[in-house]
């Protein structure tokens, strides 16, 4: 009895802490748009797999798939099986992004992966003063990560992981590398289903590009203004509001506050029929707008997607979709597949 009071007040404590730093951000002028611009390495902040995307990108207090590699590395125990994800998206200006991960146990306390995300173009056109329409020459821009990730489970309720990550970052002749870690947690309370999760994403030193540049005048620069890494720090939580043999919601929602931008809040919804169908919904808003309504703070609000899974022999294999809508930038498609045995 003594046990579970002190989880139920570790539950309150929680909510009481969400909602003051709701309430703080509410109060505190919103200094989003000053802070816009200063950190490199921004295809870090997009998400991976169309299952979490679905739900609003509201996916660290659940991260029980490969894409944990992403979201959180402390979820990569909480779930047995070894799995593998590869995740595309058509995302905005034609720009491509993958992401490969996989997950393998060292043991039922134990696991580790490895992760590679990429973000390019095809290859556009070099402009100058005095050649408008293009001098002949292109050029590519393209991002790469790759992470080495390890989970472990140090009680039934409370697991940790850590991700180490290389970052390189090319622009035509211009190149930006970096290391960067992810470090999150993640804690069942004891009450129901509930969890909850906290991560710190992309912590590193300031970056800075390398090469040489000649301007128009003949002027040779080979000297630039460094830059942070986009270091968000986001708290989650997560729970089964509706479970039983058939049917299963998932709800969730989180906190997220970012180095460049304003603080915002994600809330998403999954439901599963049986084992092998799923259909997802998800919310964005920034901290100080109106829950329903534009969010005239952001570009991205709404999300849907919807998934399957087919068994294979000793293996699943789940297929997913997720839409996001960016309003006047238009929408990005994402599509992801993965694979357990």
């Amino acid at each position: 009895m003594k046990n579970f009071k002190m989880k139920k007040i570790s539950l309150i404590i929680l909510l009481i802490g969400l909602s003051w730093q709701t309430m703080e951000s509410q109060l505190i002028p919103n200094l989003g748009g000053q802070r816009a611009g200063i950190s490199a390495f921004q295809f870090l902040k997009i998400g991976v797999g169309a299952r979490a995307v679905g739900i609003g990108e509201s996916f660290i207090a659940i991260a029980n798939d490969a894409s944990a590699l992403y979201w959180n590395p402390a979820g990569l125990t909480q779930f047995t099986d070894d799995q593998f994800i590869f995740s595309h998206t058509e995302y905005l200006v034609d720009l491509k992004h993958e992401f490969f991960g996989a997950a393998y146990h060292l043991s039922p306390s134990d696991a580790i992966g490895i992760s590679l995300t990429s973000l390019n173009t095809d290859p556009m056109q070099s402009t100058t003063e005095t050649q408008p329409k293009g001098t002949g020459r292109y050029f590519k821009y393209g991002d790469l990560a790759i992470g080495l990730s390890y989970g472990r489970r140090m009680t039934d309720q409370f697991s940790f992981g850590i991700t180490v990550k290389y970052i390189e970052e090319t622009l035509d002749i211009l190149k930006m590398r970096g290391t960067m870690i992810d470090l999150g947690t993640y804690y069942w309370t004891g009450l129901g289903s509930s969890r909850f999760a906290i991560v710190i994403t992309n912590f590193g030193a300031d970056v800075a590009p390398t090469g040489n540049v000649t301007l128009f005048d003949g002027q040779n620069i080979s000297s630039f203004q460094s830059f942070s890494p986009p270091t968000q720090f986001k708290i989650g939580f997560a729970m089964e509001p509706y479970e039983n043999e058939t049917n299963k919601i998932t709800t969730t929602i989180e906190l997220n506050h970012p180095n460049d931008n304003a603080e915002n809040v994600h809330i998403g919804a999954e439901y599963k029929w049986k084992e092998w169908v799923f259909l997802r919904a998800g919310l964005k808003r920034t901290i100080g707008e109106s829950l329903l309504g534009k969010d005239n703070s952001s570009s991205n609000d709404l999300s849907f997607g919807a998934g399957f899974v087919v068994p294979v022999l000793t293996t699943k294999i789940g297929f997913d979709y997720a839409f996001a809508n960016y309003n006047l930038l238009g929408s990005a498609h994402r599509v992801s597949v993965n694979l357990a045995y």
